[in-house]
Formats: C-alpha cells, sequence, structure tokens
C-alpha cells in the first residue's frame, strides 16, 4: 500500500506502535513479580532459546543497538539472570548466556509472551497471522 498521505487510522506504522505499547502493558502487569522493565523482558525473551548469543547478535535480536544494550545488560548481570563470558574460538566477543534464575525468568516471560499472543490471535486465520509476520518482518527490516 503505497500512499503519500496514510491517515493514522490505517497507518501500520502506527497500528504497530499502539499494539506494541498495549501488550508491553500487558506482560509487564502480568510479569509484575520478576520486576524487570520491558527492555529487560525482551533481552530475557530472546535468550529464553537456551541460545548464547554476542552483544551485537542479541541486540540484532531485541532490535536496538549494543550500546543501548550495555544498561540492559549490566543490571541482569547484577541481578543474576546473565553471565558475560567468551566466546570459543573468538576471545574478542562477549558471549551472554543465561544463569539458571535467567532460565527460570525467561521461561516465564515466554509462557507470559505466548498466552497474550494466543489470547490477542486466537480465531485468526493462520493466513492472516502468516501476513502479519510477513509485514513485521518487512517493518523490522527497514533502513534509513
Amino acid at each position: 500500500m503505497k500512499s503519500e498521505s496514510v491517515s493514522s487510522e490505517w497507518s501500520a506504522l502506527l497500528a504497530l506502535q499502539r499494539a506494541t505499547h498495549a501488550t508491553l502493558q500487558v506482560l509487564s502487569a502480568e510479569l509484575v513479580d520478576l520486576d524487570l522493565t520491558s527492555s529487560e523482558i525482551n533481552a530475557l525473551a530472546n535468550l529464553g532459546d537456551g541460545r548464547g548469543r554476542t552483544v551485537s547478535e542479541l541486540g540484532a535480536a531485541v532490535g536496538t543497538r549494543p550500546t543501548t544494550l550495555t544498561s540492559v545488560l549490566d543490571r541482569l548481570e547484577r541481578r543474576g539472570h546473565i553471565t558475560r563470558g567468551v566466546r570459543p574460538g573468538d576471545r574478542r566477543a562477549v558471549l551472554i548466556e543465561l544463569t539458571p534464575s535467567g532460565r527460570v525468568a525467561a521461561a516465564t516471560i515466554r509462557r507470559a509472551i505466548a498466552d497474550v499472543e494466543h489470547r490477542a490471535l486466537d480465531g485468526l486465520p493462520s493466513g492472516a497471522i502468516a501476513h502479519l509476520r510477513t509485514a513485521l518482518q518487512a517493518l523490522t527490516e527497514v533502513r534509513s
């Protein structure tokens, strides 16, 4: 959909921003006992598959620059949810991995995300969800 002027009620980007804020509020409320910011929730959720990542890889996964991610990682490390180590074969790369408490928090977060996603998207045809994922990927890859 190419248009010079997109009204706010039809703007996919504004709808995405509204949806992002709404889901972050729901997740924050459901995960209040974890006492984490939305950025910390995002980082732990992305590490929740159990695969360690470099700061650059995690930054790409969470959608932020590695320099911005540093303070999030500092807080998660202080709370004992992650460790920073050396990537085997590349001593210059810092490898971020979950600790046991981080794995518990990440599993809790991933369950909450799956629950919110199920509540929001249940009843939509699978084709619509596939199109949504395609559109979200396209927005993720936009460059200036």
